[in-house]
């Protein structure tokens, strides 16, 4: 049971990592399962066999979603985008006491308070400076160099909670661009369409050996900041989670937005509350 818990719990991660404005490290701290993923991604070759049995069921479960409901979510996104974004901002709410518990007990005082409000302020101003840009990735030795670069700045992103990956590739013009390529190779491996799957994996490789080697360059920096100063840390962790929901709001299109909308979207508020909370309450256990 508890590998199909781990394995939604993935699934969120990864989502959450589709989304601009949500953050995939932002769910692994709201599902209490922050400090034990950044331990096995740090310790995965001094203990392998026990690392890649933790971490195996979260990858599973993130490249099930990225692959398989990378249509849904966007679709989503695009027709109903108040209530899909409330969904994920339930899943940080519910998260928070998790969060708390780290925190209590831990020294913070004064520069605590300031870390929380300055990493809250950043968030909120990395969404208030957003670009719709997008690039025309033409594949030379240079772009692929930038695809790389582009990865590892979205894998600090996916460690880093309440920073947005997908934000981030879209203040440089790669979200539309990578995303179109991680459907556009699920379409080509569908049809075994040999030049479509060259033209998507000659993008996404670069862009995946990026994730790989900036999760565990951050995850190690992560590290060593929690064994250091845990009660400073996670108030700056706090104040991207807090202010997180602040900026998905503001990123939002409002216009014909109607009662139902509403209805709806304090609906999947409340789903997303309750199944972080049930996320939380089973890794406690």
């Amino acid at each position: 049971m508890k590998l199909v818990f781990d394995i939604l719990k993935g699934m969120v991660i990864g989502l959450a990592n589709i989304i601009p404005g949500v953050s995939g490290g932002t769910m692994m701290v709201s599902m209490g399962i922050y400090d034990t993923l950044i331990y096995c991604i740090t310790h995965l070759f001094k203990q392998l066999k026990k690392s890649v049995l933790t971490l195996l069921p979260y990858a599973i479960g993130m490249v099930l979603a990225l692959v398989g409901l990378s249509f849904i979510i966007t679709a989503a996104l695009e027709k109903y985008a108040l209530p899909t974004n409330m969904l994920f901002i339930g899943l940080i709410f519910g998260g928070l006491p998790a969060i708390l518990s780290q925190i209590k007990g831990e020294k913070k005082g004064v520069p605590g308070v300031v870390l929380f409000l300055l990493f809250a302020a950043l968030i909120i101003i990395l969404e208030v400076i957003r670009t719709e840009n997008t690039v025309d990735i033409r594949l030379s030795v240079l772009e692929v160099i930038k695809l790389f670069v582009m990865g590892v700045i979205a894998s600090a992103t996916m460690v880093i909670p309440g920073v947005s990956g997908s934000m981030m590739l879209m203040l440089f013009g790669y979200y539309h661009p990578v995303v179109g390529a991680v459907r556009g190779l699920t379409t080509a491996l569908a049809a075994f369409d040999m030049g479509g799957i060259l033209a998507n994996a000659g993008i996404l490789i670069p862009f995946g050996v990026g994730i790989v080697v900036g999760i565990f360059a951050i995850a190690k920096m992560i590290e060593v900041l929690l064994a250091k100063w845990k009660g400073l840390t996670y108030c700056a962790i706090l104040g991207l989670v807090v202010a997180s929901p602040v900026a998905i709001l503001i990123g939002l299109d409002y216009s014909g937005i109607g009662v139902m909308t509403v209805l709806v979207s304090v609906v999947t508020f409340a789903a997303g509350f309750a199944i972080a909370w049930a996320l939380c309450r089973k890794e406690a256990q």
